[in-house]
């Protein structure tokens, strides 16, 4: 269950639930399947093959898991049928529809259509530290991020957090890193990277698998671009990509981390197995986050 991205964010005030007082609070928007006519629903279930219970605490950590069920419903199947229908009436009725009658008509295919419509489920895996104050979020995706937040909020009544920000631009830093071709000892820049212009509309290049030290990213960056996403090896154990609002993708646990799980036993039992990879992951992840925040500066002091 290695996190493959993570959006991170600062919880403002201490977190004191124990496990068992969460537990009760996410029972209230426990997951339930889309009824009839919903298009999506969003809640959650457990993180383990343990049906009944919500939370899985290890090692001071609360790992958590939502999931979203969505109806398939193409905008071109709508707009298909939608088409048909307003012909069909207008042939009969020898008239053109108004755009009322029209939306109306849409709204009625929608209702009978989501009946009908098959749906996917999605999980995302987050977990709460409460010792840091971070809540860290397996998702690259912002919307993602802030929808199990929002979840998380309605289920314990309010969460005061907010998204992680660091006294020094991340963006400034990672360009620097590229123009100086130097870094922190404990980084090493690989061989990815995105650089963009900053002005509206401006320039994009994307490198893969490409030699950054070349002159020609040189020449880019002299130009103006800026680093916006950094391939980055910290210390030989994880590989990532790091984008301006230090969230992190594309995440990779590499041998000298995954070299330990040969030392642990119990994996025949899926729980157990479970709990010492979320032990060992969020060993790894603490001490990488708070090594990236002060690489940055430290976090930025809110007035």
């Amino acid at each position: 269950m290695w996190f493959k991205n993570i959006t991170l964010f600062r919880l403002t005030e201490p977190f004191t639930l124990s496990a068992n007082e969460l537990e009760e609070k996410l029972a209230t928007m426990r997951y339930r399947p889309c009824g009839a006519q919903e298009e999506t629903s969003l809640g959650w279930v457990a993180p383990t093959g343990n049906q009944e219970i919500l939370v899985h605490a290890a090692n001071g950590h609360l790992m958590l898991c939502a999931n979203l069920e969505k109806k398939l419903l193409p905008a071109n199947v709508i707009r298909e049928k939608l088409d048909e229908r307003v012909e069909e009436i207008e042939i009969q009725e020898n008239r053109k529809l108004a755009k009322k009658e029209k939306s109306q008509l849409k709204d009625e295919l929608v209702f009978d259509l989501l009946a009908k419509a098959f749906s996917y489920s999605q999980k995302t895996y987050a977990y709460l530290d409460p010792k840091n104050g971070w809540l860290v979020i397996n998702t690259g995706s912002t919307k993602g991020a802030e929808d199990v937040l929002t979840l998380l909020r309605k289920s314990l009544g309010s969460l005061p957090a907010k998204p992680i920000s660091t006294a020094n631009n991340p963006v400034n830093v990672m360009t620097d890193w590229l123009l100086s071709q130097s870094t922190p000892n404990d980084i090493t820049v690989e061989d990815e990277c995105e650089l963009r212009a900053p002005e509206d509309e401006g320039g994009i290049i994307r490198c893969k698998r490409h030699d950054l030290s070349l002159p020609e990213i040189q020449n880019h960056l002299n130009s103006g671009k800026e680093a916006v996403k950094l391939a980055i090896n910290w210390e030989d154990r994880v590989a990532f990509i790091l984008d301006q609002h230090l969230a992190i993708k594309r995440l990779r646990f590499l041998d000298l981390i995954l070299d330990q799980l040969q030392d642990e036993t119990g994996f025949e039992d899926e729980i157990a197995r479970f709990d010492i990879e979320f032990t060992i992951m969020t060993a790894e992840l603490e001490k990488l986050i708070t090594r990236l925040i002060e690489i940055f500066g430290g976090e930025a002091k809110t007035e």
